[in-house]
């Protein structure tokens, strides 16, 4: 199969859509990360998918929408759920609800009585699914259990010729993927931190919001109810190690040909790193979490690169997200001294 790279001008997007309306695969921007997208309904086009990324059956997929009212076939949408919607879609925020019966396939429920929506807020990609007609799944457009994909070339180099086409929009500005949200309880639960926080959500709720990412994992016989929850996500080949700022010097004493660091500037300038050992994070929590996912798959691909140690946020707003997607890349190893 020859890969398309469509750019977002109206006939591009729209030969895109038809792929997807006649059971293709097409990789979609989004402001989080960048999305594969088969038709929702279509369990031909969703076993695609599962084949694409070599993602284990049991991980649910998220549903992605171009508006509100297609949901309306699928779920029940209650008053709360509705304020999120008005509150932060299109955006960073995936919401679980109660699925109406025999509406939502169980490929992408994973046999739970439950699904995942969000609608992106990303011109092209909205257009994409109106085009097509239907909502689409959107799982991340990586290989499965491998750092996420922030640009049009990360999805290339996982995808190539496994998928009909990939819609290129340049680099995402989140970088890492939406908060998820359980609103299928009757105490929303954060499943997955992203851009949207527990603060914000429960301003908006005015109710208490659980935050159960720090103790989400699974059992081995149980389905998770979001992505990210059971199996080893966004982690490359090479060794990940974590560290705090403080002891960057101390790292520094370590480190050999083989080690590189992805730290923010001021860290970096501290350390005295060259050009080539180093990724920069920038100096805000907004872009040591746009630049991550990047940082990772560059040196993943670095054959003379052993070890990638990477320098931990402050664990406030999105900073929780980086930490979350940063432990799970390193498998919660942190530098010791």
């Amino acid at each position: 199969m020859n890969t398309k790279i469509f750019k977002t001008t109206k006939n591009d997007i729209e030969e895109a859509s038809r792929l997807i309306s006649q059971g293709e695969v097409v990789a979609f921007p989004t402001e989080t990360v960048y999305g594969l997208g088969a038709d929702a309904t279509n369990e031909v086009a969703i076993k695609k998918v599962f084949i694409a990324k070599g993602r284990p059956a049991d991980n649910p997929l998220i549903m992605t929408v171009a508006d509100v009212s297609q949901l309306d076939k699928f779920v029940t949408v209650s008053e709360q759920a509705k304020k999120l919607m008005d509150k932060f879609w299109p955006g960073s925020l995936t919401i679980i609800l109660p699925i109406k019966v025999n509406q939502v396939s169980m490929m992408v429920t994973g046999g739970l009585q439950t699904v995942a929506f969000r609608l992106p807020d990303n011109d092209a990609t909205r257009e994409l699914i109106r085009n097509a007609g239907r909502p689409i799944v959107g799982p991340s457009a990586n290989t499965s259990g491998k750092p996420s994909p922030t640009t049009a070339q990360h999805v290339w180099h996982d995808m190539k010729n496994k998928i009909a086409g990939i819609v290129d929009d340049g680099p995402t500005q989140v970088g890492v993927e939406s908060t998820v949200v359980d609103m299928s309880v009757v105490t929303p639960i954060i499943l997955r931190p992203g851009a949207v926080t527990q603060q914000q959500l429960e301003e908006v709720l005015q109710v208490k919001v659980v935050d159960a990412t720090s103790t989400e994992s699974v059992a081995s016989d149980v389905t998770p109810k979001a992505p990210g929850m059971k199996y080893r996500h966004y982690a490359p080949d090479k060794n990940v190690v974590m560290f705090d700022e403080l002891d960057a010097l101390d790292l520094k004493h370590i480190l050999d040909l083989k080690d590189v660091v992805i730290a923010q500037d001021h860290v970096i300038d501290s350390m005295s790193l060259k050009n080539n050992q180093a990724w920069s994070l920038g100096e805000t929590l907004e872009t040591a979490t746009e630049q991550l996912f990047a940082g990772l798959r560059f040196y993943d691909d670095e054959p003379q690169i052993a070890t990638i140690y990477v320098q931990k946020m402050p664990p406030i707003g999105i900073g929780k997200a980086f930490n979350n997607r940063l432990g799970k890349a390193a498998g919660n190893q942190e530098f010791q001294f």
